[in-house]
């Protein structure tokens, strides 16, 4: 067989079964994001974020998500089938607690709103 064809062969298996992990990687770190009563908003892939060095198989992805407050987070979350999820390096970015009157006041009729049908 070409030699050729096995690296190829190889790369290929690499990349699907990379594909896979990262499938089932995104349901554990939303479900997790989840059970803190939090919304994902968004994540990515970030193969050199903190504690990647020596790191075999998990995977670490950075990650934005709200919070029950309506606070804004960016965090680092590494990940690995066996050993769950853990956040690193959280940290607000946007702290809706410090809002204006006016978008208070904006915000307010919603609410009410929202109260009033539970």
């Amino acid at each position: 067989m070409d030699p050729a064809v096995i690296i190829i062969g190889f790369i290929i298996f690499a990349v699907v079964i990379r594909l896979i992990s990262g499938s089932f990687d995104g349901e554990r770190v939303e479900q997790y994001i989840r059970d803190m009563d939090c919304e994902l908003i968004d994540k990515s892939w970030d193969p050199f974020g903190p504690g990647w060095f020596g790191e075999k198989d998990s995977r670490i992805y950075e990650i934005v998500y709200r919070d029950r407050d309506g606070r804004v987070h960016r965090a680092h979350v590494k990940t690995s089938m066996m050993s769950g999820v853990y956040l690193t390096n959280d940290r607000i970015v946007e702290d809706r607690l410090k809002r204006s009157v006016e978008e208070e006041k904006a915000e307010l009729p919603r609410r009410l709103a929202e109260l009033e049908q539970k």
